[in-house]
């Protein structure tokens, strides 16, 4: 990857490839000097925009040396921060672990949350629908001429009466509490 067309990459994309090949890496894609140089020229835009604030807010007509300097030094200040020194850290450690850690109200083990919050609880529900009742097949008009002319008409509607009194089919929904099985 390193030696591929040196003649016609832009001076920058060299000095790129010098500064990976002086960190000893050999072996990577061509799109990261595109990406280190996309990142380069993003942080000189960043630090010249803020030496240009700086030389105004100064009423110079031009940046200088100094300005650029306060943007790069605001810059690693903003972006890069440092961890405080070790003697800090040893005092805060020492002050925070004077404190006790509180006493374990539970017993031996993993507490465990309760059973309504746990997968224990019942989480399904079966839709069992009702057994189909076998109804009497509508009365068309030859089966009206085929009734008991001894019925009355009083007695028929007591008979569709008590077929329509059956069970409608709607579905009965049960649930299962899942319990622990016995060992």
């Amino acid at each position: 990857m390193a030696g591929e067309g040196e003649e016609d990459v832009p001076r920058d994309a060299k000095t790129v490839k010098s500064l990976l090949k002086s960190m000893g890496v050999e072996d990577y894609e061509p799109r990261v000097i595109h990406q280190f140089l996309e990142l380069w020229y993003r942080y000189v835009v960043e630090v010249l925009t803020d030496a240009q604030v700086y030389s105004e807010h100064a009423s110079k007509s031009n940046i200088d040396c100094d300005d650029v300097k306060l943007a790069i030094q605001s810059k690693v200040n903003f972006s890069f921060s440092q961890p405080p020194p070790r003697e800090v850290l040893l005092e805060l450690a020492a002050s925070r672990n004077k404190i006790p850690l509180p006493k374990s109200i539970a017993g031996p083990g993993v507490p465990l949350p309760p059973e309504q919050d746990t997968l224990l609880s019942p989480n399904y529900q079966l839709v069992i629908p009702k057994k189909s009742v076998s109804t009497e097949p509508e009365e068309t008009e030859d089966d009206e001429e085929m009734t008991d002319p001894g019925q009355s008409s009083q007695e028929q509607q007591q008979q569709q009466q008590q077929a329509s009194d059956l069970p409608s089919q709607t579905p009965q929904r049960v649930s299962f509490p899942l319990s622990r099985r016995p060992k």
